[in-house]
């Protein structure tokens, strides 16, 4: 027996040579990858912090201290994170129902739009009350403008790209118009119709603030929560379980007799209401505490419609795995204006690394897949065996 003949043979139950070997490259790519994106789009934000003259040690350390120096930094990143975690759990809800969701900012405006009218109609309702209804009522509004895209989707078969992204646009003139004509502050407060803006809301609909001398208020702990939630319904619940079989084969789930068109539809509703909480969130926590635009649907969601997709990437599509990205992502967004005030770089730099972080991870998961795809792929033709390998009967006593 040869030597590689002994090593490719098994050994006794139990011993080392029949333990399975560690997939290190299933390791990496599972483990390391994630991280992997982010170290790889700081190097090569350090070659263009570079390439602009600055010391990127400099540059990143003053992103490090604006973002997690102190109580306040953090306080500050975590009421970020919250439009990002809401909007990013809703993208993985979507995209794991194989539907992209790319009407985050849309559904964002209408669900704060819903929001700020309840406040405005109700404001006498206690704070108890008042509250939650308005958290509800961001919700419907990003719900129903999320159901639109995925009925046109389930039920007649529209590209859900193109509706959610025309939808954006429906939805920026809806919010133009409210707020400069029904909604629009008339008190002597205002600043003369320059600016569209709602009147103050009433204090009772304020979020509460959990930590006195900071921004940190109640929207974090409901982000917190609802991501959890989508986890629980997402894995631990029959619904969950039909929407990631739709999303894994629309043919199969068909075949197997699940609602692939209500299933679709539901998916894109329950990422738009959770976008449409982020909006509530953006009104109510906000420190002017009034609904303000400057025309422009980033000019109030801040693109946290666009980054929560680069959020849900990062997270692997967990939303578990969510909440910790859009930490991340927020440190790097609060932390990038305090970069720029140190070192005097132009701030659509972290817009870059962004863009960088999304590049190496949809290069992570295509590399994920090639395996996958190789173990699907169906077997082919196996080799003519010589006779020198097939192996000859041994005789035990009787005819072979």
């Amino acid at each position: 027996m040869t030597r590689r003949e002994a090593r490719s043979r098994p050994g006794p139950v139990g011993s080392d040579r029949s333990r399975p070997r560690p997939d290190w490259r299933h390791f990496r790519l599972t483990w390391l990858a994630l991280p992997g994106s982010a170290v790889a789009a700081l190097l090569v934000g350090a070659v263009m912090l570079l390439a602009l003259g600055t010391n990127p040690v400099t540059g990143y350390r003053a992103l490090l201290d604006g973002a997690f120096g102190d109580g306040y930094a953090l306080s500050a990143t975590a009421v970020k994170a919250v439009p990002l975690l809401l909007v990013g759990v809703g993208i993985c809800i979507a995209f794991r129902a194989n539907v992209f969701n790319i009407g985050g900012e849309g559904q964002i405006a209408m669900g704060a739009l819903f929001a700020t009218a309840i406040a405005l109609a109700l404001p006498d309702l206690p704070a108890a009350l008042l509250i939650p209804l308005t958290i509800l009522a961001g919700a419907v509004g990003g719900g129903v403008w999320g159901a639109i895209p995925g009925a046109f989707k389930g039920y007649l078969g529209v590209n859900e790209i193109l509706s959610t992204i025309m939808l954006n646009l429906v939805a920026v003139q809806i919010v133009n118009y409210m707020l400069a004509g029904p909604l629009r502050d008339h008190t002597a407060d205002s600043v003369g119709g320059l600016i569209p803006q709602t009147r103050l809301l009433p204090e009772n609909s304020w979020l509460p603030i959990l930590r006195g001398g900071t921004q940190l208020h109640l929207g974090v702990l409901v982000a917190v929560l609802a991501a959890v939630a989508a986890y629980v319904l997402l894995w631990r619940t029959s619904f969950g379980f039909r929407l990631r079989a739709v999303g894994l084969s629309r043919d199969a789930a068909t075949y197997a007799g699940m609602p692939v068109a209500r299933t679709t539809t539901l998916a894109l509703t329950l990422s738009g209401a959770l976008c449409g909480m982020a909006g509530s969130m953006l009104v109510f926590g906000s420190i002017s505490h009034r609904m303000v635009t400057d025309g422009s649907l980033t000019g109030f969601t801040g693109s946290a419609g666009f980054n929560g997709i680069v959020v849900a990437l990062f997270g692997g599509l967990n939303p578990l795995w969510t909440i910790l990205s859009s930490f991340i992502f927020a440190g790097l967004l609060v932390g990038g204006d305090a970069m720029q005030v140190v070192t005097n770089v132009p701030s659509d730099l972290i817009v870059a690394l962004n863009g960088l972080v999304v590049v190496f991870v949809v290069s992570v998961e295509f590399l994920r897949r090639r395996p996958r795809a190789a173990q699907m792929a169906p077997p082919s033709e196996p080799p003519a065996l010589s006779p020198e390998h097939i192996e000859q009967p041994v005789a035990t006593g009787g005819s072979a």
